[in-house]
């Protein structure tokens, strides 16, 4: 790789050139890839793209004058030192406000090249014009700025936050209440039920932790194979997926992990699972508000239905325990 500071002034334009294109493709696949479901958000990036290739083009155009029509193949990753890039591939998907953030961090990039790429220019023409760009990418804040106080009105954000709320329970919030719930619910029975036929905690904590990895397993793959994401929109399966089996995991081992009390304890039982039993009481109250919260059910609805069928579970093992 060449270093940077051993560019000449035709390939730093070569390479001015290939970072405005890229630029330009990439604001043009934000724009098409947000069309549908942030229209204003869009807007704002087709304008961003329109910017970078007029600069694509004035630089093109500067190269052509000085340097011929041969426009030099170099690229970043030629170069040491160059500005880093993510893949187009590795940020369609982030949240709407990180697309943004990832915007502006370009834009700033942009401006650090151009300083750095300026004060190695030797010819006043090229240098004026690698300064002009820097200033103007240093600008290019306030133009998203105006850009989105021209599309995205106040109406226009309260969609688009909608639309994120809607994205991010579906991709997070549902696969990890529906783990939350497993974990925390089915695990109760098998747990108390050993716990009340053997006294032992060791082997009441044996049982949990077998159940609420195996409850987890479980649930992941159920929660992956479930569906693709592609026509439900709840997003990737291998996401999902372990969201949903590490929250099942978690919501067994809260009310596991008190029978490592030390048997050797006095009434190390009964510390155990009284412990136990307040982390059922928080882990049942902490899915009502979770349902409440995030998936409009009315807050007393949600806590009878968890806690009824929390009860039930919990007196269902207590009972084969003693049988």
């Amino acid at each position: 790789m060449k270093p940077f500071s051993q560019l000449t002034e035709r390939e730093i334009l070569a390479l001015a050139i290939d970072a405005e294109d890229d630029d330009h493709r990439v604001y043009s696949a934000f724009a098409e890839d947000l069309g549908e479901r942030y229209p204003g958000t869009a807007k704002m990036f087709a304008e961003m793209a329109d910017v970078e290739q007029s600069h694509h083009d004035t630089l093109l155009k500067t190269y052509r004058e000085k340097f011929g029509k041969n426009l030099l193949p170099i690229r970043r990753a030629d170069v040491s030192g160059f500005m880093k890039r993510r893949p187009i591939w590795l940020v369609r998907n982030l949240p709407l406000s990180q697309i943004r953030s990832e915007v502006a961090l370009r834009e700033t990039e942009a401006y650090n090249f151009y300083i750095k790429a300026a004060s190695q220019a030797k010819d006043p023409a090229i240098r004026k014009l690698l300064g002009d760009l820097a200033e103007i990418e240093k600008g290019h804040e306030a133009i998203a700025a105006d850009v989105e106080t021209e599309y995205l009105t106040p109406q226009e954000l309260q969609k688009e936050d909608a639309r994120q709320r809607r994205n991010f329970i579906l991709r997070y919030v549902q696969p990890g209440l529906a783990g939350l719930m497993d974990g925390s619910v089915s695990t109760l029975a098998p747990l108390f039920a050993a716990a009340f036929a053997t006294h032992n905690n060791w082997s009441t904590f044996l049982v949990g932790l077998a159940a609420s990895i195996g409850a987890g397993i479980s649930m992941a793959f159920a929660e992956a194979l479930s569906d693709d994401g592609a026509i439900s929109g709840r997003g990737a399966p291998w996401l999902r997926g372990p969201i949903c089996g590490a929250m099942t995991a978690l919501g067994g081992l809260g009310h596991t992990l008190p029978y490592l009390v030390p048997n050797s304890l006095p009434n190390a039982f009964a510390i155990a699972t009284g412990i136990s039993g307040i982390v059922v009481f928080f882990e049942l109250w902490a899915i009502a508000w979770v349902r409440a919260h995030y998936m409009d059910t009315p807050l007393l609805q949600a806590i009878f239905q968890i806690v009824l069928g929390g009860v039930i579970v919990l007196l269902t093992g207590i009972l084969i325990g003693n049988a």
